[in-house]
């Protein structure tokens, strides 16, 4: 298994949709703030997924100027391996798809597909 955890950051808060195999949707997404509760409820997941699977967890989430910032340190400081996409790349994987419904519990999943 190879579990992913898509982020779709935006100012304040980030919404988490997991994976725990390639197009294996965990869960439902939900939204986490930017903050000491919201981190913490993050890293609870972070670690049922790993529990679930027996692998840590991959974090990836786009490039958001400075939104992510809180949460590139939060990952560093727990040693979760994240990788943060240029906005240009995931926007063209997202114009291959033929559903043009933006939501960021749709954007959190294309992130995730984009890595299985």
């Amino acid at each position: 298994m190879n579990p992913v955890i898509g982020l779709d950051v935006s100012k304040g808060e980030s919404e988490v949709q997991a994976f725990l195999d390639n197009r294996k949707p965990y869960k439902k997404s939900f939204s986490v703030l930017h903050n000491n509760n919201g981190l913490e409820n993050l890293l609870r997941f972070l670690i049922e997924v790993e529990g679930e699977t027996g692998v840590r967890p991959t974090v990836i989430f786009e490039s958001t100027g400075h939104y992510h910032t809180s949460l590139v340190q939060f990952l560093e400081e727990n040693d979760y391996l994240y990788i943060m996409v240029n906005p240009l790349l995931s926007y063209q994987a997202k114009k291959s798809s033929l559903r043009k419904v933006k939501t960021d519990a749709i954007d959190a999943y294309n992130l995730c597909e984009l890595f299985v």
